[in-house]
């Protein structure tokens, strides 16, 4: 008999939604790692990816998930939504493993990333950080693939698994086009703060809060007016999300973040914050960032010094004016939609949540 995890009428239960999908998960990797023992597999691969899973994360793509099935009307919460709902969780460790090795990250959710995890396992090895950046590709790949395991042993039927495939495969070429784009504007002095909001949308909103949304919402059957609700929803408050995100990246403690503050600079990365510092700079001002930014050797007092043209330019208070309209427009979307209540609660709980984080 299928579970129910949401009982209509009552509402998403957001602290109930993270407990089942982490339930799930944990079954799912647990078996993983009982059929590896059985066949005389590696058991390492499976117990780092398990303490990944479980470092820490909001589980925020699954809660959208939920609630995109719930504005859709269906009420109820199942264990194949469930399912579904953790295969986003899995697709986003693939993301941010291969994030890491690509931007040669130390650190993530406060403990070594993947890549630096397997070289000091392996630290005996002569060429131990090249092993442990081979290995966490291969596993980055590994969580893609289980991703898409999950997602077709949810659970759903013919007709539902149909429209979910749909949805990811979009999101997953979403994904790889945003990454290529910010691998190529990284490191290059712009002020082009267009091309800074089509990568955040690319490579964080759609997979982070708009196709989430959607999955749920087609699993349980959307016409076309609720996705558009959806997008016109999910699309600012993706784009406040990482615009939240490169404020962090910048700005956030490392004891609250749990990621490096220095990375973004020393890599050059191409953000709104950047261009806008970039446009409003004074020639002293574009010098600074010219010279510092995109410097691997970066050092704290040079980013002081980068921080505080950012702040000296506006561009920190831009952004966090660019957030707040987004929020608004998150907010004017549900005045205008249909969902119920209940959806409609959980969407306005989870606006504040992606955007006044310090996580």
């Amino acid at each position: 008999m299928d579970r129910t995890y949401v009982e209509a009428g009552r509402g998403i239960d957001l602290a109930e939604v993270r407990g089942q999908v982490d339930g799930h998960l944990a079954v799912f990797i647990d078996s993983k790692g009982l059929a590896a023992a059985g066949h005389g597999l590696p058991g390492e691969i499976v117990e780092v990816l398990r303490d990944f899973l479980f470092a820490g994360g909001k589980r925020l793509r699954p809660l959208l998930c939920a609630a995109g099935w719930q504005a859709a009307g269906a009420g109820r919460l199942t264990n194949a939504v469930v399912g579904a709902a953790a295969s986003l969780e899995m697709f986003h460790a693939f993301t941010l493993i291969h994030d890491d090795l690509m931007d040669e990250s130390p650190i993530r959710r406060g403990k070594p990333t993947v890549h630096h995890t397997f070289a000091a396992v392996h630290a005996a090895r002569p060429d131990a950080q090249r092993f442990g950046s081979s290995t966490a590709l291969l596993l980055g790949d590994l969580a893609l693939a289980w991703s898409d395991e999950l997602l077709h042993g949810a659970g759903l039927d013919s007709g539902q698994l149909s429209r979910a495939l749909a949805v990811v495969d979009g999101m997953r070429s979403e994904v790889m086009y945003g990454q290529y784009l910010d691998l190529v504007a990284s490191g290059t002095a712009t002020c082009d703060v267009e091309t800074a909001l089509k990568i955040a949308y690319l490579k964080t909103a759609t997979y982070t809060v708009e196709r989430p949304l959607h999955l749920g919402a087609v699993i349980a059957g959307a016409d076309d007016a609720v996705l558009a609700g959806l997008s016109a929803y999910g699309r600012p408050l993706g784009e406040a999300f990482q615009l939240r995100d490169d404020l962090l990246g910048v700005f956030g403690e490392v004891r609250e973040t749990g990621k490096p503050r220095l990375d973004d600079l020393r890599d050059g990365k191409h953000t709104a914050l950047l261009a806008l510092a970039y446009r409003r700079a004074d020639t002293r001002q574009r010098h600074t960032l010219r010279t510092l930014v995109g410097n691997p050797a970066l050092t704290e007092d040079e980013a002081h010094r980068i921080r505080a043209v950012l702040t000296a330019t506006g561009a920190r208070e831009e952004v966090e004016r660019m957030i707040r309209v987004r929020s608004e427009q998150a907010h004017l979307a549900l005045d205008r939609a249909s969902f119920p209540m209940a959806a409609t609660t959980a969407l306005r709980r989870i606006i504040d949540t992606a955007t006044s984080r310090t996580v």
